[in-house]
């Protein structure tokens, strides 16, 4: 059976590192305009349940860098498990492509497709589990701040997608993680997991190394907009947020950033802010996924 990344819980330390490890040769590639075509002749099918800017380009253009391709496809052209069982699509799929990007709307479809596909699945994004963006965060940290470990991360905002992967990854790789939420909001990981909870974001950032935050209303969620504006008033990433960390403390964003909203328009565009960094270290470490999956030149 392929291997596949759909959650950093199925990854070890070691396995994580190489990944960055990786990353980093890619982005030196990228920036010394050296060709890295390991990849002539494989294609990606790329579905997307839910749209994306990052995601469809990052990887997009990850493949056409490693000599291969990509072929979109919507999530209302397949209607996969609706039109089509998820598994009939899988063992379609299969015979045409090498490797398969997902976003979708559950993760059981991306772990229910990924128990039938003979190639490697990628989860570009679902509603459990971010691993993609959260391998490119931490390879943007490591940019400024090259030792992890002992690091504290504080999460303020919804316990969602980003902020689960963002505990698997750092209880790894020995980051401190902090996520601070209003009541009701908790993230749910495994029991497992060790990170601290704090409810007041004064607290919860005091001396931290990286603030990171995310939008209060992901996408589907849209009729939950009015309650959750009103419950999280007070979580605002703020200057004086920020003054409560260290004074090279990060600020982090996984993007789209609703400004004024979950962060100021001061914080984001100040000298804190690494948010662009993290789009563009999107492409890199996707890189070293797919190559890692598909045993790349670059992986030997």
């Amino acid at each position: 059976m392929p291997s596949h990344f759909l959650k950093i819980d199925d990854y070890s330390a070691k396995e994580i590192l190489t990944l960055l490890e990786r990353t980093a040769k890619f982005k030196k590639y990228q920036k010394e305009g050296r060709d890295h075509l390991y990849l002539k002749g494989k294609t990606m099918a790329m579905i997307f349940q839910k749209p994306s800017t990052r995601t469809r380009v990052s990887f997009e253009v990850a493949m056409h860098q490693l000599g291969g391709n990509a072929i979109y496809l919507r999530g209302d052209e397949i209607n996969m498990g609706t039109r089509e069982p998820i598994c009939d699509v899988a063992r379609t799929l299969e015979r045409y492509i090498n490797i398969v990007m997902i976003r979708a709307n559950n993760h059981s479809d991306i772990e229910e497709y990924a128990q039938y596909s003979k190639v490697p699945v990628i989860n570009g994004l679902s509603d459990f589990a971010h691993p993609c963006q959260v391998l490119s965060d931490i390879f943007t940290i490591s940019e400024h701040k090259p030792k992890l470990e002992g690091l504290k991360l504080c999460f303020i905002g919804d316990g969602n997608n980003v902020c689960r992967s963002l505990i698997e990854i750092s209880q790894l790789l020995g980051i401190q993680m902090t996520v601070c939420c209003p009541k009701g909001y908790e993230p749910f990981p495994k029991a497992t997991h060790q990170y601290e909870l704090i409810h007041d974001p004064y607290v919860a950032a005091k001396d931290a190394d990286v603030i990171y935050t995310d939008v209060w209303v992901s996408m589907g969620q849209e009729k939950l907009a009015n309650k959750k504006t009103t419950d999280f008033k007070g979580y605002t990433i703020t200057k004086a947020i920020m003054n409560e960390a260290k004074q090279n403390a990060l600020f982090m964003h996984c993007l789209p950033a609703h400004r004024n909203d979950e962060v100021t328009d001061e914080v984001f565009e100040s000298r804190h802010s690494v948010v662009f960094d993290q789009a563009e270290n999107r492409l890199h470490a996707q890189k070293a996924v797919i190559c890692y999956l598909l045993g790349g030149d670059a992986w030997l």
